[in-house]
């Protein structure tokens, strides 16, 4: 499973970066060119999802690699570390856009009208990104990859920074008013920022184990309901380690039953919750004798869920 979600991420990477590499010479050349900061602009910043695409390219090949000494719970969390340092790039890129935009406005520079190459550029910059953006998606759904869509979501995102390029450079053309294209570019910025805090706040609650969706416990405990001489499963814990799970709970049993037959019962509820929730890394389950009663400090229940 994890070789195949390697190919599949190392194919979207290799897809990604030709395309990008393509627009960011195309809108680079066009920008300086036609003199348009907004269009120099997109081109970094496609410049900036070429590199991200050679970061994903090296992810491909480190998720790959086995647990060691050094990496026990292996190394799926390199997915996203890079998804992090995808949306730090995004907000370094769009913040200095809108800099570089104000700075030129508030200075009262004479500002020239673009030309008509910024807009050609930008249409083919346009019709590139949605077919990009789109393979990215598929590629990311397939191989259950966060980083993939995160740079899906980037792409999409970058399709509305073009059309937005688009709709101003047409309206500075139209009114030979240079200062609306600039005014564009720094709005183009803000939209930039706006995606890279999304996209971190989402790798962030990766990283500090955040709580899964409601739906998710609440199919595991229905799952372990499920087995035969199970009670009470609670201290329960799901996170995340790129798509894969990892789960830890604690569930009680006849205090009667022998150490075999618990097992028995533990391993029951392993396979069951195998079989109901996909990509399962790992999952630990702790018995205890019924009516056990400590102070659990961490972990959550069913009674936090509604559920009994």
């Amino acid at each position: 499973m994890t070789e195949n979600r390697s190919s599949l991420i190392k194919i979207a990477s290799i897809t990604a970066l030709v395309g990008n590499l393509f627009l960011a010479l195309l809108k680079i050349i066009a920008g300086l060119q036609a003199k348009s900061l907004a269009v120099l602009g997109d081109g970094i910043d496609s410049s900036m999802d070429a590199l991200v695409s050679v970061m994903t390219l090296i992810v491909s090949t480190v998720i790959v690699k086995p647990a060691d000494k050094s990496h026990p719970w292996g190394h799926g969390r390199a997915e996203t570390v890079v998804t992090t340092l995808i949306s730090t790039i995004l907000f370094f890129v769009g913040g200095q856009l809108i800099l570089s935009s104000v700075q030129r406005l508030i200075t009262g520079e004479t500002i020239d009208v673009p030309g008509g190459l910024a807009l050609v550029a930008t249409i083919i910059s346009i019709v590139i990104n949605i077919l990009l953006a789109w393979s990215q998606y598929l590629f990311g759904k397939r191989a259950g990859s966060a980083m993939l869509k995160a740079n899906a979501k980037k792409m999409a995102a970058d399709v509305l920074t073009s059309v937005g390029v688009l709709v101003g450079l047409g309206f500075s053309i139209f009114f030979n008013i240079g200062a609306i294209e600039l005014a564009t570019a720094a709005l183009v910025g803000l939209w930039v920022i706006k995606n890279a805090v999304g996209i971190f706040m989402e790798a962030n609650n990766e990283l500090m184990d955040g709580a899964a969706a409601d739906e998710s416990y609440q199919l595991l405990f229905e799952t372990v309901r499920s087995v035969p001489g199970v009670e009470n499963p609670h201290r329960t814990r799901m996170r995340r380690i790129a798509a894969f799970w990892d789960i830890d709970l604690d569930i009680e049993v006849d205090p009667l039953l022998t150490v075999k037959e618990a097992h028995d019962i533990a391993s029951k509820v392993e396979n069951a919750v195998k079989s109901r929730i996909d990509n399962v890394f790992d999952i630990m389950v702790h018995v205890e004798p019924a009516g056990n009663k400590q102070t659990e400090s961490y972990g959550l229940t069913e009674e936090q869920f509604n559920l009994h």
